[in-house]
């Protein structure tokens, strides 16, 4: 009997780019595409953050090196990842929330998170997908979202209706890109520990309520992302596209 084979979650001789990649999901997802063999390109804002990481895969023995990016201003991005790509996988993760009462809400702050988690996430995914159209060799594109992407919540109107946004685009992107054999996918977790979330958890009565919602009974932590992030860039995703992979806890189950 010729038993079926699983199919490979090796990235050896895959060049992958990573935004927001010098701390928290970014960072975690950065180091899980190493440890899978590829070559991580870790881009950020922040050069000495991506720059301590990057030396820090090293260390163990990956592939890393470091990308000063600020995704907000576009034509330089465009410029930037033009000349530092093609990638074979893009983990589009720089992301921003500025949480309020919906009737606090401000322009400034609506316009701060929508030019950054869709106008910005927007731009460099079609950025990265030209480049992996013209290399011809295919590609996963994976959209770091959240479950406030498919439920709401109190506090987060201008949060879920930029990862709502970015669920849809995701949705377009995958069925243009199909042809080219380019997957595309968004990361769906529930409210992990981050230097961005860790000042919301001291409230103590929003920790309770986050908990009351996550039917595991814990925050997640990053690591809780890695195995995910390594099986959307891998050929063991080979037949996903379009959809979500919700990590969540069960927030979103009821």
């Amino acid at each position: 009997m010729d038993l079926p084979k699983t199919p490979s979650f090796d990235l050896s001789g895959k060049r992958a780019l990573v935004t927001g990649a010098g701390r928290g999901i970014g960072l975690a997802a950065a180091a899980a595409l190493a440890q899978a063999g590829a070559d991580v390109t870790l881009a950020a804002r922040s050069l000495d953050e991506v720059e301590a990481a990057a030396a820090a895969i090293r260390a163990e023995g990956g592939k890393a090196r470091a990308l000063a990016l600020d995704v907000t201003d576009l034509p330089r991005m465009q410029e930037t990842l033009a000349a530092a790509g093609p990638f074979d996988v893009l983990v589009n993760n720089a992301g921003t929330n500025r949480p309020s009462a919906f009737t606090d809400v401000t322009i400034e702050d609506f316009d701060a998170v929508m030019a950054i988690n869709v106008r910005a996430a927007y731009f460099v995914a079609q950025a990265v997908a030209r480049g992996m159209v013209a290399a011809g060799k295919g590609g996963s594109i994976i959209h770091v979202s959240s479950q406030m992407g498919h439920v709401g919540g109190a506090r987060r109107s201008i949060y879920c209706a930029s990862k709502w946004a970015m669920e849809g685009f995701s949705k377009a992107m995958a069925i243009e890109l199909a042809p080219h054999r380019v997957r595309v996918n968004t990361l769906a977790p529930t409210f992990i520990q981050t230097p961005m979330t860790r000042p919301f958890f001291a409230d103590q009565a929003f920790r309770e309520s986050v908990l009351s919602k996550i039917k595991l009974g814990r925050i997640g932590e990053v690591e809780d992302l890695m195995g995910a992030v390594v099986f959307l860039a891998s050929d063991a995703a080979a037949l996903m596209t379009g959809s979500s992979l919700v990590v969540d806890g069960g927030w979103t189950a009821e």
